[in-house]
């Protein structure tokens, strides 16, 4: 009996896998954990969102099949989102794809386009699925730092993305681009996709692009999706999803949207793999696109005002932590106590002498260590306790 698996041994251990342990052994004890560990929502998904999925769910019909592509109706919600959003024009039928969340969306399309031999540059820190998705297709990666000194410097990161291409052999397949960034919270704005497309042109690289907090944005810039430059869809696709902006995460709907090749790259790979997703899960999400957007308005209030509260009340503690401009997420570096202790440790003392869970930074890649990512998803209460009991770990 085969006793070794090639591909799961390509995979790390799941630093996750380890802090989630922990954390569940601390709640059999008793621990109240206060836990900013993962991006997971606790808001209600909005009720008018709710209402439709309960109101198709009784009709006949319903339980059968859906399509892989995703129904049209909420296709072209999604192509009309793009049109009113970005001003950019997509077509429903072969650059519009519905996706299980954006996750499999971006694992799925890894499977589609690449195989073994195959480079692909990918940012670090990042959030798993960028890179991992194609490592289990079999591709080799390039780590393309996006953090100098413990910020995004968008010169020096198109200057070693263009140097990172031209020295690559073969060709990389494609690159990965994340913004507003799952960790680093850090955004662009549409000069940066210019010279980005200016480079994948240049060489003949696609992108793909993850814009899963499009809507989570703090002040009166919205960020830009990379469809908005000429000439992307000859090179791009993007990724969204209906997680962070509608609270809809456990609903797994997502979107890749763009170059019609990838896309229909995309959906061949889906037909054999999944039937879509529930018929009433995509009627109500064409519900949440096509109706009024004041619930989004609202979710993005709750997060600002959490935001605002963990700084605030984390630099009391003694805690300084950078001010996120998007995001549901803060990308913290650890107090100097820690300096020379790692993230891991930090979050394991976290969690075990002050009751609060963070995700290290060193989860998301080696150059996320000297960090943590600290999720927006405990009310305003929790978070000023959580920072009552850094203070005393801290002291």
């Amino acid at each position: 009996m085969k006793s070794e698996f090639s591909r799961i041994n390509l995979l790390p251990n799941y630093v996750f896998a380890e802090i989630n342990q922990l954390k569940a052994k601390l709640r059999k004890k008793g621990n109240d954990i206060i836990d900013f560990g993962m991006g997971n929502p606790d808001m209600p998904t909005p009720k008018h969102i709710r209402d439709k999925l309960k109101e198709v769910v009784d009709k006949p019909g319903v339980g059968r099949y859906s399509v892989s592509k995703g129904i049209f109706g909420l296709r072209k919600a999604q192509a009309n989102y793009y049109a009113k959003r970005f001003g950019v024009k997509v077509n429903p039928e072969d650059e519009v794809i519905v996706t299980l969340g954006s996750k499999e969306g971006l694992a799925n399309l890894a499977q589609a386009i690449s195989s073994s031999g195959d480079i692909i540059i990918s940012p670090n820190p990042s959030y798993p699925i960028h890179p991992y998705g194609f490592i289990i297709a079999g591709a080799s990666l390039r780590h393309l730092p996006t953090m100098f000194e413990g910020k995004f410097d968008p010169d020096v990161y198109l200057e070693r993305l263009d140097r990172s291409i031209r020295h690559s052999t073969p060709t990389p397949v494609a690159l990965i681009v994340s913004f507003p960034s799952n960790p680093t919270a850090q955004v662009v704005d549409l000069n940066f996709y210019k010279e980005v497309v200016k480079i994948a042109l240049k060489h003949q690289v696609y992108v793909l692009s993850d814009l899963a907090y499009a809507e989570i944005y703090y002040d009166k810039s919205p960020p830009p999706s990379i469809l908005q430059v000429p000439k992307a869809k000859n090179i791009a696709v993007e990724f969204t999803s209906m997680s962070k902006t509608y609270a809809m995460a456990g609903w797994r709907i997502g979107y890749a949207v763009g170059n019609p090749k990838l896309i229909a790259a995309l959906s061949k790979i889906k037909s054999y793999l999944d039937y879509g997703a529930f018929t009433p899960i995509q009627v109500a999400a064409a519900t949440a696109l096509n109706g009024s957007q004041k619930c989004v308005s609202e979710i993005r209030s709750t997060y600002k005002s959490r935001r605002d509260v963990l700084i605030e009340s984390m630099a009391r503690a003694g805690w300084d932590i950078p001010v996120p401009q998007a995001s549901m997420f803060a990308w913290a570096p650890i107090p100097k106590k820690y300096q020379n202790k790692g993230s891991l440790k930090f979050a394991r003392d976290l969690m075990t002498k002050a009751n609060v869970a963070v995700s290290p930074g060193i989860a998301f890649g080696e150059y996320g260590e000297g960090f943590v990512r600290i999720g927006l998803v405990e009310n305003e209460q929790r978070i000023r306790q959580a920072a009552k009991n850094v203070r005393n770990l801290l002291k």
